[in-house]
């Protein structure tokens, strides 16, 4: 059975597998549970979250910026017409996050880094929907 390309609906391109589909949504799903709980802790004021972003230098008004990003790509995430802006954001966001532990911070930036990975991963593997953005 062959599907229509409407990519603004979410149906898929025909000649992707389901196995890449199921694939790509799992990943999707994970990501935004991973970013809405990240976000939500930002935003609620975690004592760590805090110090972080005191250690950062820009103030908490970055905090609840980056946590509002957060929740809000996460969102994005799984409406399938706007997942590839969502990721798009959480990777540039991660970019930066992946920077500040490097430079400001220290301590590990793998899970940093791997969340930019899989949000990348998203971008790509969902980049014939990034025309409909130009």
């Amino acid at each position: 059975m062959t599907t229509i390309s409407k990519p603004w609906l979410g149906i898929e391109p025909v000649g992707r597998a389901r196995a890449t589909t199921g694939a790509v949504w799992t990943l999707q799903i994970l990501c935004a549970a991973m970013f809405a709980f990240a976000g939500f802790h930002k935003l609620t004021g975690g004592a760590d979250m805090v110090q972080a972003f005191a250690t950062i230098g820009l103030g908490q008004w970055f905090r609840y910026l980056t946590g509002a990003i957060e929740i809000v790509s996460a969102v994005l995430l799984l409406i399938p017409a706007l997942a590839v802006v969502g990721a798009a954001a959480l990777a540039v966001t991660m970019v930066g996050a992946v920077i500040t532990h490097a430079a400001i911070l220290g301590g590990s930036a793998v899970p940093a880094l791997v969340l930019l990975l899989a949000t990348s991963a998203i971008v790509w593997l969902r980049r014939e929907e990034l025309s409909r953005y130009a």
